[in-house]
Formats: structure tokens, C-alpha cells, sequence
């Protein structure tokens, strides 16, 4: 019988969260050149992350703590019921939300202005990603 961990994982469900079309954007390329990974959905506001979260039930959640309409406790809440094995990654533009963000239920924080080395390292450390192998 075949070793299960040699079976390939099946790519994780992403939804990235962030008013900001060219943040969202810029998530995208880092997950697709550092892990291939490619976003399932992603939402502008809180309403879209409300009901993007509860169609996809997604693995990881990268949410902006300033999203628009963002209820941070109920919202957070929400995100786990239903999807309790979600990794749910806060980041914000101010690093003072850190505490926070913690204390609502969040996985992980990052601030915007830190480098993107740290996002990366996190991600690495709270999925099993692993780097595409060259063509």
C-alpha cells in the first residue's frame, strides 16, 4: 500500500478579502508565484466575504481587519462556523491591530508595511505548501 502522505493534496480553497482591487491582486500573483496556488474567490466587502465564505467553505482566509462593513467578532465567528478548518490570516495597514486580531479568533497577522518574506514564512508555516516545482 502507497504511503498517503506521497498522494497529491488537493490545492487549498483561497478567498482573499480586500476593498482594494490592486491588493487583492497583488495577493494573487504572490500565492500563484510563490505556491501556485490560485485564489477560489475573493470579496470587496463584508458582505461579499460573507457570502463567498458560506458557498466555498474555504482553507485559508486572507482578510484586510478594515474591510468594509466588517463586524471583526461576529464576522470572525462566522468565517469558522462554516469553515472550522479554515486558516484565517488578518492583515491590516497599522500594525497596532495585532492584539486584536488575535483575540477575535484570527490565525495569524500581518501588517501591510512588513516584508513580504513574513507572509510568506506564515503561509508556509499554517498550510502544507510547498513551492512549484520548475518547469
Amino acid at each position: 500500500m502507497a504511503d498517503p502522505s506521497s498522494y497529491p493534496r488537493p490545492e487549498p480553497r483561497i478567498l482573499v478579502a480586500d476593498a482594494d482591487p490592486t491588493v487583492r491582486s497583488a495577493l494573487r500573483l504572490v500565492l500563484s508565484q510563490a505556491f501556485g496556488l490560485h485564489t477560489l474567490a475573493e470579496a470587496a466587502d463584508a458582505d461579499d466575504l460573507r457570502g463567498a465564505a458560506a458557498l466555498g467553505a474555504p482553507d485559508l482566509v486572507l482578510l484586510d481587519w478594515s474591510l468594509p462593513g466588517l463586524r471583526a467578532d461576529a464576522d470572525l465567528a462566522a468565517l469558522r462556523a462554516w469553515a472550522p478548518a479554515a486558516v484565517v490570516l488578518i492583515f491590516s495597514t497599522r500594525p497596532d491591530p495585532r492584539a486584536a486580531v488575535l483575540a477575535a479568533g484570527a490565525d495569524a497577522f500581518v501588517c501591510k508595511a512588513d516584508d513580504p518574506s513574513l507572509l510568506l514564512a506564515l503561509l508556509q508555516r499554517l498550510l502544507p505548501l510547498t513551492p512549484p516545482r520548475p518547469t
